[in-house]
């Protein structure tokens, strides 16, 4: 399928870009960067110590009760997992170790294969506590890229990398049981990302903006006791996360499927987004909310369909959608049209008409309100494209504008197809609200994206991170140094400046 080639085109090219080494311009930089969290670590760990020391002597003098004796209380209470608030795992002050054990058995049958993507079982262990669960490798074709012993456009083969993307299921073998209230656990190698900052720091943007979009936090991984390094905790998108961000949770989410085809035809027919279902799929579900958007855009004209637009989508959510995309460049994401390129000559600047289409992104109906609403998913590729262009995921078309005539064009270093993304009735009635995406735009760039505030979260992330990234480095050859990543890191700020300039 095309969207998986490109996919593999993608990560191809970020292996050329991603990396690059500690120059002497920004060495100063980075040793400050080292001096300034070693002190506040330093400090920090000093007022631990002594705020552990004071507990301690509290508790026993006061209670007469022993650090035992309370876990054993703790244990008689329950298990914390099943009565916590995900907020706990997806804190944003916490880096948090996930434990996972299979039998050399299972393990050597995931590594055999990841591209399978079949779980085995396996358990999940979280401070002191552990869990049965079914554990797999994930991702898209493009996940394999350089980590597998086959075709490197192929995904045969067996694991070579130390890091893959992983997928735990809590509910097991159909159980009804949650993890601090959710049912799978995703783990994002973030091999292909330099910085670790890519899917964290889009995430946190969207939702800084009021768009729906799932929470991210690093996280520590062990695999049958040996530390991989740090990865991605990204929320899975699903019935519980709607359930949490819409008024009513109870409608259809679908993955990967457009309302209009790039003819600007509606999708009818109910085969168009039974496959991409991804709640409710044994209810009998019914598709009339999705249909009548797609029928009431497709037949709306320049007179009325920002009117018809406004009943259907909250405005002001998809236009701060389209901000903070286009902020990161998330060209790899919604407003990228890739179009087949087994059925034309990429070589020919007179392309005709072909079959195009988006990806990354999710729809969710609100079955009170009859509204359809956008959802951002798989942000490593964001932020590639501002200084360092991906030859394959680049999108040329500013924000609303078009080109060749709607007809599919040759673009980026591969000279690969792609269609105007404005030329779609849906995206282009978005862009046509200029005045109310300015104003998005301008409070996006003057209140959420400053670069104190982000780059104060960056180095509160980083400071997180730092010591379990250098753990990696020692334990495992295809890890990045802690020089590389630090060199990455303050490359990915200038870049951040770049934006904000270029605004």
């Amino acid at each position: 399928m095309l969207l998986k080639h490109l996919s593999i085109t993608a990560f191809c090219s970020f292996l050329l870009v991603g990396s690059v080494a500690c120059s002497s311009s920004n060495e100063e930089q980075v040793q400050q960067f080292v001096e300034q969290e070693t002190k506040v670590r330093t400090e920090s760990a000093e007022k631990e110590s002594i705020s552990e020391e004071t507990s301690t002597q509290t508790t026993e003098n006061q209670t007469g009760s022993t650090i035992e004796e309370k876990e054993l209380d703790s244990e008689e209470s329950g298990p914390s997992y099943k009565s916590g608030d995900s907020d706990y795992i997806f804190d944003q002050e916490q880096l948090h170790t996930f434990e996972l054990t299979l039998s050399d058995q299972n393990l050597s049958y995931l590594d055999s294969a990841p591209a399978l993507e079949e779980y085995v079982s396996g358990t999940l262990t979280f401070e002191g506590e552990t869990l049965p669960v079914g554990i797999r490798y994930k991702g898209s074709v493009g996940a394999w890229v350089g980590c597998l012993s086959g075709d490197l456009f192929q995904t045969d083969g067996e694991k070579t990398c130390t890091k893959l993307s992983m997928k735990v299921k809590i509910n097991w073998e159909d159980s009804d049981d949650t993890f601090y209230e959710v049912k799978k656990l995703q783990f994002h190698s973030q091999n292909l990302d330099p910085t670790k900052m890519h899917e964290r720091l889009g995430y946190y943007l969207f939702r800084e903006m009021g768009v729906p979009a799932p929470r991210s936090v690093h996280a520590r991984l062990i695999i049958n006791g040996e530390y991989n390094g740090v990865y991605a905790l990204t929320e899975q998108i699903d019935g519980r996360f709607t359930r949490e961000n819409f008024n009513d949770g109870t409608g259809n989410l679908y993955k990967e499927v457009w309302p209009i085809t790039n003819n600007g035809e509606p999708r009818l027919r109910d085969g168009d987004f039974e496959w991409a279902l991804k709640t409710n799929e044994d209810e009998d579900p019914t598709f009339d909310i999705v249909h009548g958007f797609s029928e009431a855009i497709a037949k709306s004209d320049e007179s009325n369909r920002q009117e018809v637009m406004r009943e259907w989508m909250d405005i002001d959510q998809v236009l701060a959608y389209a901000v903070v995309d286009r902020a990161i460049a998330n060209d790899d994401g919604v407003f990228h049209w890739y179009c087949d390129n087994e059925r034309i000559d990429i070589g020919d600047s007179n392309l005709e008409q072909i079959e195009c289409n988006p990806h990354n992104f999710y729809w969710y109906e609100d079955p009170t309100a009859r509204t359809m609403h956008l959802i951002p998913w798989d942000l490593d590729n964001a932020f590639q494209n501002i200084s360092q262009p991906n030859p394959v995921t680049p999108i040329k078309d500013k924000w609303g504008e078009i080109t060749n005539d709607c007809k599919a064009f040759t673009f980026g270093g591969w000279g690969l197809p792609q269609l105007s993304a404005a030329c779609d009735p849906i995206i282009a009635t978005w862009a046509s609200f200029e005045p109310e995406y300015e104003e998005i735009r301008n409070n996006f760039f003057t209140n959420t994206f400053t670069k104190e505030d982000i780059e104060n979260l960056i180095n509160t992330w980083a400071g997180q991170i730092k010591d379990s990234v250098q753990e990696a480095a020692e334990s495992h050859k295809d890890q990045p140094s802690l020089r590389s990543w630090l060199s990455n890191l303050e490359r990915f700020k200038n870049d951040l400046q770049t934006v904000r300039n270029n605004n």
